[in-house]
């Protein structure tokens, strides 16, 4: 004798679904990663623990840029509309909060407020840090589609006995590359900061001397004259 069970529609739809979340939720947080598109993009980690609800991320980083220890989870909302939107938060002391986005045409990042040591990262050009605040930004394509935040930088040691002040500005977009028009708070200092989609940067540092001694040092330097001020044309890979 064969004992069958009929579940009413709605119940039945209930256990389904609670069954498809249940595996949902059980996902790990590496398989996220690897199938989220955002490793082709240069974000990386050495190792990935978790679920895709509560994980973290050890050694973190987005192309050269080390970004620390993270809290990391996925966004739901977002994958049905074809996107992948990662939050991340920092565990290791360090002040980064946003996300990262994936889909099939681009990618970006949303609401990102952090600080991040760059020595090194963006090589010849001579960046100490970048602090981020609310700062979104998306690649369309290759090409910067969406761009908006407030950018500080500081640039490392000195020209010729010229001390290198803070630098800060808005994010945009201009010609399908991030731009970021940075000013020092007199405008004597400048840094016009091209980044394309693919991580490559050019970038020209600008400095109006204040004293008539420091034009020759800025041409010692590699400056060259630009108007009433000396600047230096830099490429270089994030």
């Amino acid at each position: 004798m064969r004992i069958r069970f009929r579940l009413p529609l709605g119940r039945g739809l209930f256990f389904v679904s609670a069954f498809t979340f249940a595996l949902i939720a059980l996902l790990p947080l590496r398989l996220v990663l690897d199938s989220s598109g955002l490793g082709e993009q240069g974000f990386a980690a050495r190792e990935a623990n978790g679920s895709i609800w509560i994980g973290t991320t050890a050694e973190a980083q987005f192309g050269k840029v080390q970004l620390g220890d993270l809290r990391t989870s996925l966004d739901t909302l977002p994958l049905f509309a074809g996107r992948v939107r990662i939050e991340v938060a920092g565990l290791d002391g360090r002040s980064l909060k946003g996300a990262f986005t994936s889909s099939r045409h681009g990618f970006g990042v949303d609401d990102v407020t952090a600080e991040l040591a760059m020595a090194g990262a963006a090589g010849p050009l001579p960046l100490a840090s970048i602090d981020l605040a609310d700062v979104d930004v998306r690649f369309e394509g290759g090409r910067c589609s969406h761009a908006e935040g407030r950018v500080k930088a500081a640039l490392s040691g000195d020209i010729s006995g010229i001390p290198l002040p803070a630098l800060a500005g808005v994010a945009r977009c201009e010609a399908g590359l991030l731009l970021l028009p940075l000013a020092s708070q007199s405008g004597g200092e400048r840094l016009q900061l091209r980044i394309g989609g693919n991580g490559r940067y050019t970038a020209e540092l600008s400095v109006r001397p204040s004293q008539p001694g420091f034009a020759a040092g800025l041409t010692a330097a590699g400056f060259a004259p630009a108007g009433d001020a000396y600047a230096l044309r830099l490429a270089g890979e994030l």
